[in-house]
């Protein structure tokens, strides 16, 4: 059994990934950590967690972690992927893993000379909905695909909410914008070539807030837009000239219903639906991980996956600061 261990009390571990990181059928949770000893007891207590520490160093040294899990602020992503690595440790990090392309080389290089596996918790690419979506594509079931369409919003305009603290990494790009992006180079293989963007900023926070973008994908064409101050929706939509695909519940899974995949071809109007019931992303990413780790042939979404993801979200930014194409 993997013995993971969790690196903060933060809300999407407690609420989402610990749950199903206890579910996991090759992984136990065996510590937990924060700055606040008080917090780490008493979430160790909720879920039944053998070791509370009152620092990640502590944690780091444990003999019994073999890998962690991060949810972290963003901003300190990087610098503790790579503590965990020298600590000897497997690392599961929470997306955004950087703010910048050029930040991972450094996790890259702690991974080699540590030889274990850092992966960036991309949830949604171990979830069989992606996988038949691209399979779909990949069949021809929609012909040529010629364009990408997607969304990904919510409304948050807490102050002190991560999300609206650029000291803390946040805004709407690194929370969300990965999202459209990511999913769109797992369904397709594809990377975007070049794009135009509009960002706009909160006045108060300095944080993004609304982005909307198009891009070049070589053969299609990819647009999304993304938000943090708009009502909530999630949408995918692949389109090719003999029918389109949905993704009903794209990223939030089992949070609108069922996860389907709808197949629209463009003869007669016909539907094929394909429904997924409870799925536990989390779970499949937590077992895929340590399978991994543990020298078993598990697909993992690799660093190299991430420099590539991030390289998209960078060359967002630079093209809303002029009209035109921007190279990815």
């Amino acid at each position: 059994m993997f013995r993971w261990g969790i690196l903060s009390t933060a809300k999407i571990g407690r609420e989402f990934v610990i749950p199903q990181l206890l579910d996991a059928e090759n992984g136990v949770v065996t510590a937990i950590a924060s700055r606040d000893e008080a917090r780490a007891k008493a979430v160790a207590e909720r879920f039944g967690i053998p070791h509370a520490f009152s620092s990640y160093e502590a944690l780091l040294a444990s003999p019994e972690v073999d890998g962690v899990y991060i949810p972290l602020p963003t901003s300190q992503h990087v610098e503790w992927a790579v503590k965990a690595a020298d600590a000897g440790k497997h690392v599961l990090v929470e997306k955004p893993l950087a703010l910048n392309a050029d930040d991972i080389r450094q996790v890259i290089e702690a991974r080699d000379r540590n030889r274990v596996l850092v992966c960036e918790a991309f949830m949604v690419t171990y979830h069989p909905q992606w996988h038949k979506a691209r399979e779909l594509i990949a069949e021809g079931a929609i012909g040529r695909l010629r364009h990408v369409q997607g969304a990904f919003t919510y409304h948050n305009v807490d102050p002190g909410n991560m999300r609206n603290r650029p000291e803390l990494g946040g805004g709407g790009l690194p929370d969300i914008g990965v999202y459209p992006t990511v999913a769109t180079r797992f369904v397709t293989g594809c990377e975007p070539e070049r794009l135009q963007a509009v960002v706009e900023r909160d006045a108060k926070f300095g944080t993004d807030t609304y982005a909307s973008v198009k891009a070049d994908c070589g053969g299609f064409e990819m647009s999304f837009y993304v938000s943090t101050q708009m009502a909530a929706r999630q949408v995918m939509v692949f389109h090719g000239d003999k029918g389109f695909i949905e993704v009903e519940t794209p990223f939030n899974s089992r949070v609108y219903g069922d996860d389907r995949v709808i197949l629209h071809s463009a003869d007669h109007g016909t539907s094929t639906v394909y429904r997924y019931g409870d799925i536990r992303q989390y779970r499949r990413q937590a077992e895929a991980f340590a399978r991994a780790a543990g020298g078993e042939d598990a697909s993992v979404f690799t660093l190299e996956e991430s420099v590539k993801n991030q390289k998209v979200i960078d060359a967002i930014y630079r093209a809303a600061a002029h009209d035109g194409w921007e190279q990815v």
